[in-house]
């Protein structure tokens, strides 16, 4: 019976509770410093090829930041497919309909920078040089202000920097830059035309080595970073408008010169998370500071502050919910490593991957059951251990053997 059958016979009852409580022999590996150095050996391993992938990416920048900021947007214009698809709108002529919208609205965009700020750039910039050597000079008066000198030193490092060979060089890389920059918008063009069009097939054929468990994670995983990155940009880029249309209606109120290219230069900079914001607000200040003096410089920060209080707390919870909510430090982080890392795109980029691979965490073992190691032990304010994760907890932790002696009816 046991030949043919498709189960192997079960041992008796006694081999089994004897496997269970037999004991691993002692060894090099088998102590706590020898698992200890087991996990460090893979930990090195694991972060040797996140390294060597790293590298290999950030070789082909020309590629991966178009893929990537066309997977973006594809996320972002979804919902549009969906509805035009669900109005029987043929696959073609949504996904043309949608890349055109994606198109005129960075072409819009970047025409309304160019023009806001063409003209006026250099009084914004001699403005904001001058408030901040007035609010040096203010510093200076403070009983722990740097000296003369320690001011002197730093100004003349970057007059040296800019006057070296290092900085002309990186300027001449202008042409190539320019050439790069052309390559990479029709790269993204392109890519958003077929993430747009063919995105959920193009995942399904990604899934068709895993089956199971490992298939229904690898959908999880496609949903959820559609999802993050989907309501990052269209949150941001709604409290991006909100945060320049409030700070403009401030700063034209109070008469502040320069008005519209501090509306321009705060909705760029509002899609850095935190010190975007912070900046912006810095330079519609010193610019006040000069041209209407301390009062109405303070009247400036007041509104900036108002306006971001209601943006953080009101806007961006019920424009992204749940998707985007990382903690401060942890944003803070990913900004400082991606500017580091990739400079100013870096920065805009890291918080929508962090978010990104934290919902993929979130999601790890069901819709609702993060990874065993991400789980809350106990729920705030609470005692006892939350539904889903008691449940998870159960039953990975119930023997294999116990599992397997079950009947498969049970």
């Amino acid at each position: 019976m046991g030949l043919f059958s498709r189960t192997p016979p079960r041992p008796p009852g006694g081999a089994v509770v004897d496997k269970m409580v037999q004991k691993p022999p002692l060894g090099l590996w088998a102590d706590g410093f020898g698992r200890l150095s087991t996990r460090s050996l893979q930990a090195l391993i694991v972060l040797g090829a996140a390294t060597l992938l790293f590298i290999g990416l950030r070789s082909v920048t020309v590629v991966t930041i178009p893929v990537l900021l066309a997977l973006i947007f594809a996320s972002a214009f979804a919902p549009a497919m969906r509805w035009m698809r669900g109005r029987g709108i043929p696959s073609v002529l949504a996904t043309i309909i949608t890349l055109l919208a994606v198109v005129i609205i960075l072409g819009g965009v970047g025409w309304l920078i160019v023009w806001a700020v063409q003209d006026q750039w250099d009084d914004l910039y001699s403005q904001g040089e001058e408030g901040f050597q007035e609010l040096l000079a203010w510093v200076q008066g403070l009983p722990f202000a740097p000296s003369d000198d320690q001011l002197e030193s730093a100004r003349n490092a970057v007059i040296d920097f800019v006057t070296s060979s290092q900085f002309g060089t990186g300027a001449l890389r202008g042409v190539s830059a320019i050439g790069n920059f052309l390559a990479g918008a029709v790269l993204l063009v392109t890519v958003l035309y077929f993430f747009l069009k063919d995105g959920p097939r193009m995942w399904e054929f990604v899934l068709r080595p895993f089956e199971g468990e490992n298939y229904a994670r690898g959908k999880r995983i496609g949903e959820r970073t559609v999802h993050t990155f989907g309501s990052y940009l269209r949150g941001t880029a709604l409290v991006a408008l909100v945060d320049a249309v409030g700070i403009g209606i401030g700063l034209i109120i109070l008469q502040v010169p320069l008005a519209l290219p501090l509306v321009v230069l705060t909705f760029v900079l509002s899609f850095i998370p935190i010190v975007g914001a912070v900046l912006a607000g810095a330079i519609a200040a010193l610019v006040a500071l000069v041209a209407l003096g301390p009062v109405q410089a303070l009247i400036v920060v007041g509104v900036i502050v108002l306006v971001q209080q209601l943006e953080s707390n009101i806007l961006q919870p019920f424009l992204m919910g749940r998707t985007m909510r990382l903690n401060a430090f942890v944003v803070l982080i990913a900004l400082a490593a991606g500017t580091v890392l990739g400079g100013i795109l870096g920065a805009i980029l890291a918080v929508p991957l962090t978010a990104a691979a934290w919902g993929v965490v979130q999601v790890w073992d069901g819709p609702d059951t993060p990874a065993r190691w991400a789980r809350r032990k106990r729920a705030e304010g609470d005692d006892r251990e939350s539904l889903p994760d008691r449940v998870a907890q159960r039953s990975l932790d119930r023997p294999r053997t116990e599992r397997a002696s079950q009947p498969k009816g049970s």
